[in-house]
């Protein structure tokens, strides 16, 4: 197993242990705290909220792609992102899994989840 399918596996370990099973495979939600956590990294690199929104009307002026080659992309460009922001991607993706998996920040997690006021509707798949 390479690292990279243990790491998902131990990102799916924690979301069995942190979430219902609803939760975790409701690929609108997960789509929905993707794009936060992206436009929340976005942020950080010292972009703007109008940066953002001429890059969304630029990406929704296209067709849609394939799930797995995006992934691909995604996977590409933070990688490059990280070299460029001289941030090691599997020391900061493995110490946010260990900051997770402690039960206080599951306890965290869980409440925040409860109190989520997000626009979109998650139900709907």
């Amino acid at each position: 197993m390479t690292t990279i399918n243990m790491y998902q596996a131990g990102v799916r370990k924690w979301m069995d242990e942190c979430f219902t099973q609803a939760t975790v495979t409701n690929r609108r939600e997960r789509a929905f705290r993707f794009l936060e956590e992206a436009l929340e990294l976005f942020q950080a690199m010292g972009c703007s909220q109008e940066e953002a929104s001429e890059l969304l009307t630029y990406v929704f002026g296209r067709p849609a792609g394939e799930v797995a080659q995006e992934v691909g992309g995604v996977t590409i460009t933070l990688a490059a992102l990280c070299n460029a922001a001289g941030v090691n991607l599997n020391q900061a993706a493995v110490l946010e899994l260990n900051l997770v998996n402690s039960p206080e920040v599951m306890a965290k997690i869980r409440a925040k989840r409860a109190n989520r006021v997000v626009p979109g509707d998650y139900s709907a798949e």
